[in-house]
């Protein structure tokens, strides 16, 4: 194994040395490997793995060499998930992923477990997911549990039968615009007026598929997009400097905060509500994620169990208390969304 790991290490930088470095190791210790390797092969195939082209040069695989390059790669990761399949199945390691705006929950949940993960020699690994892939990562077991955001629909999804989900909050999508009442009259307006309306869209995540999901694939064609953004708080502060004048859509949550005195994000901007009248109705449901049945198979005690049980508490405190997830700070829009709901102050 070791072996198979340096002679990747070495078509993946060019020398021996650049392996060694990559390694931590001497490239005296290396070379020897790749020799070794070599007469083995020159031996059993008839074409050793590399060939040297001078000094300063990167060496020259062989056929036999690539062919030997792509068998490990596939072998070490096999070899690897099987060991990751057991430590999880065992409960030794918990991967979970969280976007942006789901971290404070995940943050509060893991004080309540840290102890018992800490003393079982648990080991808790954590990533970011971006919005877009909360579902994929889970479908890949790239992760044991998610936390984050989806569009679904209110009469359910079949997309989320292979999950289980706990639900946190639900919103539906509506506009923030600093257009007027005259060129976009309010409180409410058919989705259908999106074609007719200048739109700031995020290129990718959940307004995205909700675009996808009413006009279609090519939605970028059939709407006036005005602007293209990366981050959603660029497009508020597009919107507030009236360089730009049109709407962006984002969840009802963030749109009701938007009147909130302490959000400077909606300083200046209006929210519409958005009554569906183009294709299914849609929501943002954000909660926690794991793959159906999983949790089922273990037992109380198995970490993913434990965490998930975290959550549940941490949730329904929040609820309970209906407090700020950044107390002291000005809250984020995304945070207002999907941990405060103005309604119920």
């Amino acid at each position: 194994m070791d072996q198979l790991r340096t002679l990747i290490m070495v078509h993946e930088a060019g020398t021996a040395l650049g392996a060694a470095r990559i390694l931590g190791r001497e490239q005296s210790s290396v070379q020897k490997q790749i020799d070794t390797m070599n007469r083995n092969f020159r031996e059993l195939c008839g074409e050793p793995l590399v060939l040297k082209q001078g000094r300063g040069k990167d060496v020259l695989f062989t056929g036999t060499g690539e062919a030997l390059v792509e068998l490990a790669r596939g072998t070490l990761g096999e070899w690897l998930d099987g060991i990751h399949e057991s430590r999880r199945r065992l409960g030794k390691t918990l991967v979970v992923g969280t976007t942006r705006f789901t971290l404070s929950y995940l943050a509060g949940a893991g004080e309540r477990v840290s102890e018992e993960f800490r003393q079982r020699a648990i080991e808790l690994k954590v990533g970011h997911v971006r919005t877009r892939d909360v579902l994929a990562k889970l479908r890949a077991k790239d992760v044991d549990l998610v936390c984050g955001s989806v569009v679904t629909r209110p009469e359910g999804d079949d997309e989320l039968a292979a999950f289980d989900v706990m639900e946190w909050r639900r919103s539906g999508v509506s506009l923030l615009t600093n257009l007027s009442e005259a060129e976009l009259p309010g409180p409410t307006a058919p989705s259908s007026a999106l074609r007719s309306l200048p739109l700031v869209v995020s290129a990718s995540g959940l307004m995205a598929g909700v675009l996808h999901t009413w006009f279609g694939g090519d939605y970028r064609n059939k709407l006036r997009i005005a602007a293209e953004i990366d981050t959603v708080n660029y497009g508020f502060e597009l919107l507030r400097s009236g360089l730009l004048r049109g709407c962006m859509l984002v969840t009802k949550g963030v749109a009701d905060a938007a009147g909130d005195p302490r959000v400077a994000y909606g300083r200046g901007l209006r929210a519409v509500e958005l009554v569906n009248d183009t294709g299914p109705r849609l929501e943002v449901l954000l909660g926690a994620f794991t793959r159906r049945g999983e949790r089922a198979s273990y037992d109380a005690g198995h970490p993913l169990n434990l965490l998930w049980d975290a959550l549940a508490q941490e949730n329904a405190r929040w609820q309970r208390e209906q407090r700020w997830p950044t107390a002291g700070l000005e809250p984020d829009p995304f945070e207002l969304a999907n941990s405060y709901n103005p309604s119920e102050s």
